[in-house]
């Protein structure tokens, strides 16, 4: 599947409404709750991301930091990891919109952003 936009996971620290402040722009940004997620380990969370084809948010920059690098060492791909500082959920969204006006998902593959 060849996607121009890219899809968002955001993960169980990042507030719902940034996925609720994303869809009502237009695009497509699910939760873990949306996607019966809660409670998977970050490694669970980036596999099913992956399955999904989708960009996964969060604002555990440590665990996904070490996660990328595992994935990369092992020629594993992603579809992109937004690592945020924890901020307003209104903020999130507008550093968000900055990344989907802009990058495609193609060009956010095996990429990790920092917002």
């Amino acid at each position: 599947m060849n996607n121009l936009f890219i899809r968002l996971y955001l993960d169980e620290d990042v507030n719902v409404l940034v996925a609720d402040l994303l869809r009502a722009r237009g695009f497509d940004a699910i939760t873990v709750r949306d996607a019966g997620q809660l409670r998977a380990t970050d490694a669970e969370q980036l596999i099913y991301a992956v399955s999904q084809q989708r960009t996964l948010v969060t604002h555990n920059r440590a665990d996904f930091e070490a996660l990328v690098q595992s994935y990369f060492s092992s020629g594993q791909i992603h579809y992109g990891i937004v690592l945020a500082v924890r901020r307003s959920p209104q903020d999130i969204a507008l550093r968000l919109l900055a990344i989907l006006n802009h990058v495609t998902a193609e060009e956010i593959r095996n990429q990790v952003r920092y917002i």
